[in-house]
């Protein structure tokens, strides 16, 4: 049986075998997720593109200001010359600003491959967005974190947590229309992943909610509550 392990890691560390890095980037969905070879950042705003280094892809889960923000994305693409990922509505949006070469359209159920880590596509339950979608990205260790962008709960995320064995899951706890922690622990509730996150809030409040329904609710699974701007380690081990 294989267990996950979580703590905080100073900056400047890269992450070993079997060990995957995050950094909740802001109140909203955007994270930075780095394996022992690739960085992918997820939905980036409200962050400065030159405080990226060596990105291979971005990906972008809906078109809404809190989750794309265009130019800086272009930006961050030239300065890195990463591969753009995203949901057919963004992909309008960027189709002029980054080269057709770099823009990849998330179509639902394709996998983009960057070498030995793998991005599956899938659906969100988010009606305010055009096209959106969520991400499960797997590491060369096959470390599974997924990325379910402001998406409230529904029934197909128990399918993709059964098909996965999740190892982390972002939670939305706040912002979106029907968020809630308790929203958040229903995620948590139907993928059944090692490490729960709840994230998109501007509130304490709401994280430590989240992580007193979960206790009660899913003592099996760990929950970590995040800081904006700290680097912490999901490690995986026989």
């Amino acid at each position: 049986m294989r267990k996950c392990g979580v703590l905080k890691v100073s900056i400047g560390k890269s992450p070993s075998k079997n060990e995957v890095f995050f950094v909740w980037l802001n109140r909203y969905a955007g994270v930075t997720l780095k394996t022992p070879s690739k960085t992918l950042v997820i939905d980036p705003v409200d962050v400065k593109p030159r405080d990226f280094k060596n990105v291979d892809a971005v990906l972008i889960t809906h078109e809404h200001y809190d989750h794309l923000d265009p130019s800086l994305v272009s930006e961050l693409q030239k300065l890195t010359q990463c591969t753009v990922v995203a949901d057919p509505t963004s992909v309008k949006k960027l189709r002029h600003l980054i080269p057709g070469d770099k823009l990849v359209e998330a179509s639902l159920g394709s996998d983009v491959s960057f070498d030995s880590v793998s991005v599956r596509v899938e659906s969100s339950n988010h009606p305010p967005a055009s096209t959106p979608v969520s991400f499960v990205i797997t590491s060369e260790d096959g470390i599974k974190v997924f990325h379910t962008a402001d998406s409230l709960p529904f029934a197909e995320m128990a399918v993709v947590g059964e098909r996965e064995k999740l190892d982390v899951v972002f939670c939305t706890v706040g912002i979106a229309p029907g968020a809630s922690p308790e929203v958040g622990v229903e995620i948590a509730r139907l993928t059944r992943p090692k490490v729960a996150v709840p994230y998109h809030t501007g509130s304490v409040g709401d994280q430590r909610r989240f992580a007193e329904l979960l206790k009660r609710d899913l003592p099996r699974v760990t929950c970590l509550v995040p800081e904006v701007g700290k680097i912490y380690q999901v490690s995986k081990r026989k």
